[in-house]
């Protein structure tokens, strides 16, 4: 509620007062304690700005408002998938918008150049007489290019990674941003490694399931070796990789079954036996490179754990293309080691739906969150991610996305405190004490009054106990509850004002009054008539409500 009070009012004061909106922005982001439950509007102009301020203030969805609840404070994990996430045109307006992006994408196609007889710029332009990619060994090496572009532009808007996640082919661009492989090995490993998978197309496939591994694992004990599980995603997403022949046994079983099963088009079988064929070839090409220990943890789907990168020789890429993917595992690892915002750096997300079915299981209040999507690869959807990582919990460094701008801070709405009640509320007193002919004074501390119809006098009576008055229990003496002397002075007060004398001259507190642990006392109030000066004499007795106590 404060969230859309916050908006309505800051739409409000950019129409008064017409501030710059770059300012708006600088300010909000801060200026602002960022509190749990958060939003963020990305528009280009101030006409923008202000219908997404309308439409977070009104609760109505569109693209360029996102809401979101903090799952935690400070760098998130950044997730690789692995092939599936590219399409034509993917990050094209990054490479013409953002410097960032088209420098480390350079380096990239520079370090791709040895290996490969194409142009990983010319694939992503989609230049004429470039490869496409329906190609193994063009897309992989072109997404890994993509993907540690990507997380060189979060971390050029302040979003370091706590830990790195990749799937497959991934964890290739994974090691790269840990630091664990140069970019010169890294794509050396992908582009080598990938081109000799060619030699597996047309032997094998790949099927997804939508079953837990233990019930897929029973499903395939019939083919025995023909098909093996190639990726467990998640709780109820698991890939199985083999024959061809047997795969369409397997979808014709799940189909019986009512399981959801599809092909993946691919036409190799990766994290199975068929990739056997090739592990000597693939220690050899890989044999050069030179791995080493990262400062970002990097968390294996080989193994599931967090390893001492300086493993990831030449044999650690054969058995990442031979075992099954624990990416699952692997998710649970750093779930269990407090990580709360899972970030895919991506051209579209792929594995943020295993990575999501994995934190709902788990119960732990955790986010999944993606880069780019399909059709959309430019700064604006980009600056949506970093919004929507924001909203989560993830720490962005806003100087460095506001340098060169311009921006200043100004004054804005403030805070849209939400009014609550939480003073204790006093019980029901049982009846309208005016149907017995007396007033109701309309005072906590007082339950009823009369004026007594000789002498001008009153009486104001009430029933004062922990029940009633639990506030009365801050004030405590050794363990004794003691009635203050300024509820005292304050009951006077109430009872004089009915007569139209409410102020104290003098009151003498000849006893403390002591309000018992259980039970209730009676007050009685007594306001006797006015001397010659005006004055009246005025006198406070309790007893316990039992009169036999």
């Amino acid at each position: 509620d404060a969230v859309r009070e916050q908006a309505r009012r800051l739409a409000a004061h950019v129409r008064a007062a017409e501030p710059a909106p770059d300012d708006v922005a600088r300010s909000l982001a801060t200026t602002r304690a960022a509190l749990e439950h958060r939003a963020a509007v990305v528009a280009p102009d101030r006409a923008a700005l202000l219908d997404g301020l309308d439409a977070l203030a009104d609760g109505r969805a569109t693209p360029a408002v996102l809401e979101g609840q903090a799952a935690g404070e400070g760098a998130p994990v950044f997730v690789f998938p692995g092939q599936g996430s590219q399409w034509a045109g993917m990050a094209v307006e990054l490479l013409d918008t953002a410097p960032v992006f088209a420098q480390r994408f350079a380096e990239c196609a520079a370090a791709l150049e040895p290996f490969t007889d194409w142009s990983a710029t010319d694939v992503l332009r989609g230049e004429p007489g470039a490869p496409g990619f329906e190609r193994v060994d063009v897309v992989q090496p072109v997404l890994f290019a993509v993907m540690v572009s990507l997380a060189e532009l979060w971390r050029a808007h302040g979003v370091e990674p706590a830990a790195v996640l990749g799937h497959s082919q991934g964890e290739i661009a994974a090691a790269c941003v840990a630091g664990a492989l140069s970019l010169d090995d890294a794509a050396r490993v992908v582009a080598l490694r990938s081109r000799a998978i060619r030699k597996l197309a047309g032997l094998g496939g790949m099927v997804s399931v939508a079953e837990p591994v233990a019930a897929v694992r029973e499903r395939l004990t019939r083919w025995d070796e023909r098909i093996s599980v190639a990726a467990v995603n998640g709780p109820g997403s698991v890939v199985a990789s083999g024959d061809p022949e047997a795969l369409d046994e397997l979808i014709a079983d799940c189909e019986r079954s009512g399981v959801r099963a599809r092909r993946v088009p691919v036409d190799y079988a990766s994290h199975s036996a068929h990739v056997e064929r090739i592990e000597h070839e693939l220690l050899d090409l890989l044999a050069p490179i030179a791995p080493r220990s990262a400062d970002v943890p990097f968390c294996s789907t080989v193994t599931g754990t967090v390893l001492d990168t300086a493993g990831l020789d030449a044999a650690y890429w054969y058995r990442n293309l031979r075992h099954t993917v624990e990416f699952e595992q692997a998710t649970r690892t750093l779930l269990a080691a407090g990580h709360r915002v899972f970030v895919e750096v991506s051209p579209h997300p792929v594995v943020t739906t295993g990575v999501q079915e994995t934190i709902e299981d788990s119960g732990l209040p955790a986010a999944a969150l993606g880069t780019l999507r399909r059709d959309e690869g430019g700064p604006g959807r980009f600056l949506l991610a970093l919004a929507d990582a924001r909203n989560h919990g993830a720490r962005v460094d806003w100087d460095l996305l506001f340098a060169g701008t311009g921006a200043r801070a100004v004054e804005l709405p403030t805070y849209p405190f939400q009014r609550q009640r939480y003073w204790p509320r006093p019980g029901g007193t049982g009846g309208d004490v005016t149907t017995a002919g007396l007033a109701a004074p309309e005072h906590p501390l007082l339950g009823a009054a009369v004026e007594l119809a000789q002498g001008g006098g009153l009486v104001a009576t009430a029933r004062w106990s922990l029940h009633t008055h639990p506030w009365l229990a801050d004030h405590a003496v050794a363990g004794t509850v003691v009635v203050p002397g300024a509820a005292l002075v304050e009951a006077v007060v109430r009872a004089g004002d009915e007569l139209g004398c409410g102020r104290i001259e003098e009151l003498t507190l000849h006893a403390p009054v002591l309000l018992p642990e259980r039970g209730a006392l009676q007050v009685q109030i007594e306001v006797g008539a006015p001397d010659d000066t005006g004055r009246r004499p005025v006198a406070l007795h309790t007893r316990p409500a039992d009169a036999n106590a």
